[in-house]
């Protein structure tokens, strides 16, 4: 992850990675069977009791099975008269509708009968279940359970619901009383637990079930106060005001022009800055300058390491720049960033006086660990690039310097060159605001690339 620049005094460091599949506090684990559309409904499950009446469903009846619940043999049975005439007129029967007094499809409420039978085809729990229950709770109650304004989405046809709060989301199907099924938390971890059912109608849930989902929630809701995530973007146009960066003259369409750099940079900057707040609207992104001003490059760099962060966020810096010559044959889009060999302070001192001696080892995990997500962030919006331009406008790779802006910047930071002004081919891109648009729109997802992998690792190395 990037450091802050606040670390607590005493943070313990550790390596972090990738959310991997937590294991359940209550029931067998992992859910080990390949998930289908509707996890409740597996065929061959056995059961002592008989299996349900068929019925006409849009769905595989999970009692499917040979009699005396012997295992599918790998083919039908020869069929004779009465057996086909026998199907045929069970199947005849239509399959009782959902209500529609829900939006959901769902009956609502909390009434559960003393006694039911048949299955999930007849809205009912099966006889021959397990012989005790545990309690279960209506849908209204699960999901006051569960805390403020959960929404619930119910699919009557597959039989599978998803239950979503604060951003975070649980999967599930209906099953038979007393059977796990998958539970499927933000699309990366499997929860087995006792799956809801449905009786006369009604969506029973499990009292363990609802604990369970509760406490993903809980314990999602938690970590995320220790991810890392990225809260604010610094995008710096090279030069301005006085300070007109490189300059060339060439003729465009028939007409002489010319270039200065300071323009190009902020015209590409301000396209970016755009496109990045609308991507990102929880997130800070900052500009050095909008308009003709020239601020120093120190400037720029207290601007960038003054911006506010708390424990869990991060900050990214990304220069842009035109490339210059006197060479008129070099053409090209180039990525910077700073040399690894370059050292510098990156740890307040003041918050480590109890354990000065750790600094130097910390401060070098620090600057290795913003190399690598430097180069991360180049390679990135190289690709992006390349993809973007194809062969209008050849790739000179990544390169490593110690410019100021990047070495005096606490965080990750690059320094795009988008092309050279004194040549004539780059120069006419340059001059274009299409060109300067297909750019621009590289170098963003470049950056949501990175900002993609990072959030979702959670920071990559570091974690408090």
């Amino acid at each position: 992850m990037i450091f802050s620049g606040k670390f607590p005094s005493g943070a313990g460091i550790q390596r972090g990675g990738p959310v991997t599949v937590r294991r359940p506090r209550r029931g067998s684990g992992r859910f080990p069977a390949p998930l289908r559309s509707s996890p409740a409904l597996r065929a061959g499950h056995a059961r002592q009791a008989a299996p349900p009446p068929v019925r006409a469903s849009a769905t595989p009846h999970p009692g499917w099975r040979l009699p005396a619940g012997r295992p599918f043999p790998g083919r039908l049975p020869r069929l004779r008269g009465p057996a086909l005439i026998a199907i045929l007129l069970a199947l005849s029967f239509p399959v009782p509708a959902q209500s529609d007094s829900s939006p959901n499809g769902l009956q609502q409420g909390t009434n559960r009968p003393a006694d039911s039978s048949g299955g999930p085809e007849t809205g009912n729990a099966p006889v021959g279940g397990r012989n005790s229950l545990e309690p279960s709770l209506s849908l209204d109650d699960a999901l006051k359970s569960l805390g403020p304004d959960p929404a619930f989405r119910w699919d009557p046809l597959f039989r599978t619901g998803n239950i979503s709060l604060s951003g975070h989301h649980a999967s599930f199907g209906a099953a038979y009383p007393g059977e796990e099924a998958p539970v499927i938390l933000d699309s990366r971890e499997i929860l087995s637990l006792p799956a809801p059912w449905l009786e006369n109608g009604l969506l029973r849930f499990p009292e363990s079930f609802v604990a369970g989902i509760k406490r993903a929630f809980d314990d999602s809701i938690l970590n995320e106060q220790f991810r890392y995530r990225i809260a604010a973007i610094v995008v710096d146009p090279g030069h301005g005001g006085k300070d007109p960066g490189a300059r060339g003259t060439h003729t465009i369409n028939g007409k002489s022009m010319t270039l200065s750099e300071k323009d190009i940079t902020l015209e590409a900057s301000l396209d970016l800055y755009a496109r990045l707040s609308a991507a990102y609207p929880d997130k800070r992104v900052l500009l050095t300058r909008d308009r003709d001003v020239y601020p120093t490059l120190e400037e720029r760099a207290s601007l960038a390491n003054s911006v506010p962060l708390k424990d869990n966020e991060a900050i990214l810096y990304v220069s842009i720049h035109a490339n210059a010559s006197l060479n008129r044959h070099a053409r090209g889009y180039e990525v910077w960033y700073l040399s690894p060999d370059y050292r510098r302070d990156l740890i307040d001192k003041e918050k480590f006086q109890d354990s000065a001696e750790i600094i130097p080892i910390v401060n070098d995990m620090l600057q290795e660990e913003f190399t690598n997500e430097s180069i991360m962030i180049a390679q990135a919006i190289n690709r992006r690039i390349g993809e973007a331009m194809g062969r209008s406008l050849p790739a000179r790779g990544l390169k490593a310097e110690e410019w100021f802006v990047v070495r005096n910047v606490r965080m990750p930071s690059v320094l795009v060159e988008l092309g050279f002004i004194t040549n004539p081919a780059d120069a006419e891109l340059l001059s274009s605001g299409e060109s300067l648009k297909k750019l621009s729109e590289a170098i963003y997802k470049g950056i949501t690339d990175f900002v993609t992998s990072f959030e979702s690792s959670g920071g990559f190395i570091f974690s408090q």
